[in-house]
């Protein structure tokens, strides 16, 4: 009995130890497999992460932070409804250009930009050299929602392949206004009735109000907030763009010729540059004008320090949108005056643009993202959220009621403009070699020697005409 137990114990035994080898053995493969199956989900995860192509964006940073705002929404709300990631990135305007040149240089560009100033001072090159993509299968479709005008800014000339084609996407467009404290003049017992159409009046105006505004005050406000930088200031170049027009001076013709060295045109420009820098001699603009940058324009104004300034866009209402009784009540637009001859302004318009470039990596995603937000609910959607700075381009946004209400005083004015008044575009239109001559600020240069130099605006306008007509030479 005993030898049968102890068989029998043994028996068990052994069995207990295979059973334990075995199920070590299983544990062991279920562990390995587990292993495995995690292993591959992993790689297979990054492996989608990895094909997820990432669009990088540069843009313009905006003057307000709800512009920013306002594209990051319609960003993310792109990548919801497609699954696609964007990489997001803004810059000042000087760094933005910088950051440009030199990522052409290195052919390592981003897959699309927008610049508020590229439109005149470097999409015009990047597109001469090749270096932008041919986006006409995204204007073609929808280019009856477009004026003339606003597709011509699109049409850039390619010197690589020989040819002109759409190389830019409209997103809305700007001007120059005029903006000024009523609640100022108002204290002299001047209002908005009182301004003059006619040309010398209008500007006399301002003068005037401010010798009435520092006897009363007994302190110092200046007339007029004109920049003179000798720096690259959209103010500035677009202001005396205005003047030059103004004297109804034509430096390019419709086909492109140069027309700066004729007779009449050069004293139309020594008149312009006169006209411009007497005001500042005659003390009726800040001294200090000489060395402001784009936003200081708007940032003496809204401190009060001058009584009107020039500015592109509607910035300066939109930075006391909140405070309604200043933006309403005390802050006013104006139109510009007729020209010296009483014929009504023309005024010089700016469309900007995004554009893609063309080896980037994901150009068929770039224009996804493009005909996406050019769709006019999207469009209109994304103006306003940026606090109406900009105006549309497309017909259909125009409609939208808020451009159309007479409510809003400064909406009014932009719709007014842009819409019944005589515009034409920049000269980089008619020939790209031009938007050098805005890049290299020429006539801020060209106003900063005769008030620095004390040279005389026939010698700055001589100047500013040969170094025009060298940059025209290096174009060809």
């Amino acid at each position: 009995m005993r030898s049968l137990a102890e068989n029998m114990r043994k028996s068990l035994g052994c069995s207990l130890k295979k059973c334990c080898i075995y199920l070590a053995i299983a544990c062991c493969l279920i562990v390995i497999s587990c292993s495995n199956n995690l292993k591959s989900t992993q790689t297979s995860a990054v492996e989608t992460a990895d094909q997820i192509p990432t669009l990088n964006i540069w843009w313009e940073k905006g003057f307000n932070l709800e512009e920013d705002e306002a594209l990051q929404t319609v960003v993310d709300d792109w990548e919801k409804l497609t699954g696609n990631q964007v990489n997001l990135s803004f810059f000042t305007a000087s760094e933005l250009a910088t950051k440009v040149k030199r990522a052409v240089r290195a052919n390592n560009t981003p897959c699309l930009m927008m610049s508020q100033t590229a439109d005149r001072t470097l999409y015009p090159r990047l597109a001469w050299q090749g270096k932008l993509e041919d986006v006409s299968d995204i204007i073609e479709p929808v280019r009856d929602s477009y004026s003339e005008n606003i597709l011509k800014a699109a049409t850039y000339y390619n010197s690589t392949l020989d040819r002109t084609s759409y190389y830019g996407v409209p997103v809305h467009q700007s001007t120059i206004f005029i903006f000024y404290w009523q609640q100022l003049l108002a204290s002299v017992g001047l209002y908005q009735q009182n301004l003059p159409q006619d040309w010398d009046d209008f500007w006399q105006f301002w003068q005037q109000a401010q010798l009435k505004l520092k006897t009363r005050q007994d302190r110092t406000i200046y007339g007029l907030g004109l920049t003179f930088a000798n720096r690259g200031t959209e103010d500035l170049y677009f202001f005396f763009e205005h003047i030059l027009e103004a004297f109804n001076v034509t430096l390019i013709n419709s086909q492109g010729e140069l027309l700066v060295n004729r007779p009449k045109v050069r004293q139309g420009i020594i008149k312009a540059l006169d006209w411009y820098t007497q005001l500042y001699k005659q003390g009726f603009v800040p001294p200090d004008t000489v060395n402001w940058l784009n936003t200081d324009n708007n940032l003496n104004l809204l401190n009060r320090i001058v009584l009107m300034t020039p500015n592109v866009t509607l910035s300066i209402p939109a930075a006391i949108r909140q405070d309604s009784d200043t933006y309403y009540n005390k802050l006013r637009i104006s139109e510009f005056p007729h020209k010296p001859n009483g014929e009504p302004m023309r005024y010089i318009i700016s469309v900007r643009q995004a554009v893609i470039f063309r080896n980037s990596p994901h150009v068929s995603l770039a224009k996804e993202f493009l005909q996406y937000l050019i769709q006019p609910e999207i469009t209109a959607k994304y103006l306003q959220n940026s606090g109406n700075r900009n105006q549309p381009v497309q017909k259909q946004v125009w409609a939208n009621p808020l451009w159309q209400q007479t409510s809003d005083p400064y909406l009014a004015t932009a719709t007014k403009i842009l819409n019944q008044s005589p515009t034409r575009l920049f000269y980089v239109v008619d020939n790209p070699a031009y938007s050098q001559v805005l890049e290299e600020n020429i006539w801020g240069k060209a106003l900063n020697r005769i008030i620095i130099a004390n040279i005389s605006p026939q010698q700055a306008a001589d100047e500013a005409i040969a170094r025009i007509e060298q940059i025209f030479q290096e174009w060809k």
